[in-house]
C-alpha cells in the first residue's frame, strides 16, 4: 500500500551534502524529508578531510562530535617514484593561516553522525528508502520511493535536492550529465592494520606517492588502521591476470616506500575494493524546483580530498538557493544564475592540477614548492579549500600557473611527453575486471 506526505523540501541522499542541506533548512522552520537508500553506518571511501571543512562544521555545530573520531591533519607528504627526497607542506601556509588543520575519518561514522545531526535538527530522516521517480509540476513535485520491506510512499515536496551522488538520481533523468572525456582513471584500495606511519606532529597526514602507473594515497585513521588506495590509469586494472588482492599487493611493491611502510601491515578482513573514479559533470544544477549538489552535480578524481568539502559547500549555498525558491520565487532566476557560476569554482580549480599531476613539472613543483609571486600559498590555500578567499588567492594560484607554463615551455621535449601518454591513457578502456562501483550519497 503507498502512503503521500506533503512537505516543503525533499532531499534524495544522506551523505554529506544531503545530510548538510537538511540540517539547514529544517532551522528554517521548513518541514524536510531526508531520505538515504541505505542504512548508516554504511562503507564509503574518501577519509581524508580539508581545513576548508572545519568552518562548516562549526557552523553545523557539529565540530566537537567530528574531532572525537578524528585523526588530525596539518598537511601533506609527497613521494616521488625516482628521489630519496619526500617534500612536506603545511596548510598554515596559504592565505588564511588560521585554516591550519582538518582531520581523516572513518566516511561511515562521519556521515552517520551527519545523518543523526539532521533529525535532531529537524528533519524527518528515513534509511532504506530508495527513490524510484520524482515527477515534477508547476506547483512541486511527487516523489515516489521503495522502502527495503517492499512498501512503498510518496511525497508532495515544493522542492526537491538531489545530493544522490554518483547514483545522479535527476541528471540522469534530465539526461544532462556528461563523463569529462579530459579523466579517466580507476581505483584499487583496502584498509591496513599496524601500518608504520610518519612520526610526531605528521602522523595524521596524507601522504601521496607516486608510481609508473598513477598515484597512492595513504590516510592515517584514528582507530589504528591505514587506509591505502592506488589511482591509476584504466589500462593498468583492465590488464589485471590474477586475484583482486595479488594484483593490489603487486601494486604496492612498486612503490618501495609504500611498500616498506606496509611491510608489517594485515590487510582488514582480507578486503580490497575496486571502482571507476570517471569524472563527470551535468550541464546544470538548478532547475525551478530542483536542485542538484555534491557529486549529484559533479564528480571530480579524490586527488586533492576536495570531495567531501565541495559536497558540503555546495549545500551551504544551495540552501540559500531552495529558501530564495520558497520564499522569494521573483529573485529565483538570478539566485540560480549565480549558484551556477559559483559551484563551478571548485571543481573547475581543481581539475585544472588533476589533469597535469602525473606531468612532470608538476611533480617538480610539489617537490620544491617556493613562495615566488606569492605561487605557493595559493597552491596551499587551494589544498586548504580556502578557495573563495579573493583576489589575492586568485593572483596567486594565476601566478602559479604562469610559471607551470614557463617550465613547461623551457622544457618541452619532457612536456610534450608527459602529454602524450597522457593522451593516450585517457582512453576510455571499458569495463573493468571484478569492478565495484562505490556510489557517494
Amino acid at each position: 500500500m503507498e502512503t503521500s506526505q506533503e512537505c516543503d523540501v525533499l532531499v534524495v541522499g544522506g551523505g554529506p551534502a544531503g545530510s548538510t542541506i537538511a540540517t539547514l533548512l529544517a532551522r528554517q522552520g521548513r518541514r524536510v524529508v531526508l531520505l538515504e537508500k541505505e542504512h548508516h553506518p554504511r562503507f564509503h571511501i574518501g577519509e581524508s578531510l580539508l581545513p576548508g571543512n572545519v568552518e562548516l562544521f562549526d557552523k553545523l555545530g557539529v565540530r566537537d562530535q567530528v574531532e572525537k573520531i578524528g585523526m588530525p591533519k596539518f598537511g601533506i607528504e609527497f613521494v616521488p617514484p625516482d628521489l630519496d627526497y619526500r617534500s612536506y607542506v603545511d596548510f598554515s601556509e596559504g592565505w588564511d593561516p588560521t585554516k591550519d588543520s582538518a582531520w581523516q575519518v572513518r566516511r561511515s561514522e562521519l556521515d552517520e553522525l551527519l545523518f543523526r545531526h539532521a533529525g535532531k535538527e529537524g528533519a524527518l530522516t528515513l534509511e532504506g528508502a530508495r527513490v524510484r521517480q520524482v515527477d515534477f509540476d508547476a506547483e512541486g513535485a511527487t516523489v515516489q520511493a521503495e522502502l527495503d520491506d517492499g512498501a512503498r510512499r510518496s511525497w508532495r515536496a515544493r522542492f526537491v535536492v538531489d545530493a544522490s551522488g554518483r547514483d545522479t538520481l535527476l541528471a540522469t533523468k534530465f539526461k544532462c550529465k556528461n563523463k569529462n572525456p579530459d579523466h579517466n582513471s580507476t581505483a584499487l584500495f583496502g584498509h591496513f592494520r599496524n601500518a608504520r606511519r610518519l612520526e610526531g606532529r605528521r602522523e595524521g597526514n596524507i601522504s601521496i606517492c607516486w608510481f609508473e602507473h598513477g598515484w597512492f594515497w595513504f590516510i592515517p585513521l584514528a582507530d589504528g588502521t591505514t587506509s591505502v588506495g592506488a589511482v591509476c590509469w584504466a589500462y593498468y586494472l583492465k590488464a589485471r591476470d590474477k586475484p583482486l588482492k595479488d594484483y593490489f599487493l603487486d601494486t604496492i611493491a612498486m612503490c618501495p616506500e609504500l611498500h616498506d611502510r606496509l611491510a608489517n601491515a594485515t590487510l582488514v578482513d582480507d578486503a580490497v575494493h575496486a571502482t571507476g573514479n570517471f569524472s563527470y559533470a551535468s550541464t546544470h544544477a538548478t532547475g525551478e524546483r530542483y536542485l542538484m549538489v555534491g557529486d549529484a552535480f559533479t564528480f571530480i578524481d579524490p586527488m586533492f580530498s576536495s570531495g567531501v568539502f565541495l559536497a558540503m559547500q555546495s549545500a551551504f549555498d544551495g540552501a540559500a538557493l531552495v529558501a530564495t525558491g520558497l520564499d522569494r520565487p521573483a529573485e529565483l532566476a538570478a539566485a540560480r544564475q549565480a549558484l551556477e557560476k559559483r559551484m563551478r569554482v571548485g571543481p573547475r580549480d581543481y581539475s585544472w592540477f588533476i589533469y597535469r599531476v602525473t606531468n612532470p613539472t608538476i611533480r617538480d613543483m610539489f617537490m620544491h614548492p617556493n613562495n615566488v609571486f606569492k605561487a605557493k600559498q595559493g597552491l596551499m590555500s587551494l589544498l586548504a579549500a580556502d578557495i573563495h578567499h579573493g583576489r589575492a588567492y586568485r593572483r596567486s594560484l594565476w601566478m602559479f600557473k604562469v610559471l607551470y607554463y614557463f617550465i613547461s615551455v623551457v622544457n618541452w621535449r619532457r612536456t610534450y611527453a608527459g602529454w602524450k601518454r597522457r593522451r593516450d591513457n585517457i582512453r576510455d578502456w571499458g569495463p573493468l575486471k571484478g569492478e565495484t562501483i562505490l556510489k557517494a550519497d
